[in-house]
């Protein structure tokens, strides 16, 4: 596991020229994950590469929070909680959703999601949950409410 105490990352949205490395990364670590250019897009990043990403997808009144990657050898280290408080100003811009995996419920629990019922969703995120679930993923849908 690598150490980031002497490593400083920093957190912004990703700058469209960089578009490529990001889907080089989901490629390494998290083959169903795939940017789109038309997705907002924050990176984590030490001053030698990214070490974690999360896309908000775009709709009318609201946003899908969703492909959240933080790449495995710095993983339990908060980096997760890091980027998610990084791009506050992102997550109230409109009403954030997010389907979870059971286990990182809690991750996005302490970051200010609380968990919804599936029809609290909007018709856009209720058929895609749906699909997802029908897929054999076993997801939580959440809803971003601090405090």
């Amino acid at each position: 596991m690598t150490d980031l105490t002497k490593t400083t990352l920093s957190f912004h949205p990703l700058e469209p020229l960089r578009f490529p490395l990001v889907n080089r990364l989901y490629k390494a670590h998290y083959p169903a994950g795939k940017a789109k250019k038309d997705e907002v897009i924050w990176i984590g990043e030490s001053t030698t590469e990214i070490v974690s990403v999360v896309r908000f997808q775009q709709f009318e009144d609201h946003q899908l929070l969703t492909g959240m990657l933080v790449v495995p050898a710095f993983r339990q280290q908060g980096i997760g909680q890091a980027l998610l408080k990084a791009c506050q100003a992102q997550l109230i811009s409109k009403h954030c959703f997010c389907f979870a995996f059971n286990h990182l419920e809690n991750l996005y629990v302490q970051a200010g999601f609380q968990v919804i019922s599936e029809d609290a969703l909007p018709v856009s995120l209720a058929g895609r949950i749906q699909r997802y679930r029908s897929a054999g993923k076993s997801l939580i849908p959440m809803r971003y409410s601090p405090n």
